[in-house]
């Protein structure tokens, strides 16, 4: 998660990430959450340790110092990983995140053959299960969509694509300013609502030079990230839910 500048009055914590929810950081219930899918071995904590020692006492989880922005962290996490395999990258702002929300999407990759995987979901996905919740959405020909802040990376292509990948990253909650990274032909068929979910995939890769699959999720835990303050009153009130 980023520095929480518009939750300043909800919490002292510098990042959102370490915002606490029910005495523990976010970023604690999204560790949680990949621990408990089978497929995940280990899970790397990227961010300050000095604030995150006290919360993660299991051999599986390792605290690394984080750097200046989401692609240094990437890099450092596997710097310190060495992984052979496809790696789940998750940010640390998205608690409400399942084991099963995350299994599905991982199912779903499967699917495809490629370096780096994307979900997206359904504006009506989100609709139906948490109404009046703020999200930033793209008509596509297939529907209108939301993105996801959870990926499947073929650890071996990110290097190549660090410097492509900041430029989609800055704008990934700004529709006309991505697309005109993608291109004039992108800015008039998002007006036109046109794009179709193949056309984005094959731009996408063509822009970070690897293959690239956009996956369709069900599950909107996988995108609600808390970056203002009616995210986290949503949050916390299903966490008190839970209580």
């Amino acid at each position: 998660g980023g520095k929480s500048e518009q939750l300043r009055q909800y919490s002292r914590a510098e990042y959102e990430a370490l915002i606490e929810i029910g005495g523990k950081p976010m970023v604690s219930f999204v560790v949680d959450a990949l621990l408990n899918v089978a497929e995940i071995r280990n899970v790397v904590v990227v961010g300050p340790r000095s604030e995150l020692n006290g919360y993660f006492d299991n051999d599986r989880v390792k605290l690394v110092e984080n750097g200046d922005g989401i692609m240094e962290n990437v890099l450092l996490a596997l710097a310190n990983m060495q992984p052979t395999e496809r790696v789940v990258v998750a940010t640390g702002d998205i608690p409400l995140l399942t084991p099963e929300a995350v299994r599905d999407f991982i199912d779903c990759c499967a699917r495809f053959d490629a370096d780096f995987y994307y979900p997206i979901v359904a504006k009506e996905e989100n609709e139906k299960n948490y109404p009046g919740m703020r999200r930033t959405y793209v008509r596509l020909r297939e529907g209108v969509f939301t993105g996801g802040n959870i990926f499947l990376v073929n650890p071996q292509v990110v290097k190549q694509c660090v410097e492509a990948a900041k430029g989609i990253i800055a704008y990934r909650k700004q529709p006309v300013q991505l697309c005109r990274i993608l291109g004039f032909k992108f800015i008039l068929q998002y007006f036109l609502g046109t794009l179709t979910l193949p056309e984005v995939a094959k731009r996408v890769s063509e822009i970070l030079t690897l293959r690239g699959a956009v996956v369709v999720s069900t599950y909107p835990e996988v995108g609600i990230d808390v970056d203002k303050p009616s995210d986290l009153d949503l949050v916390r009130s299903r966490f008190a839910l839970r209580a």
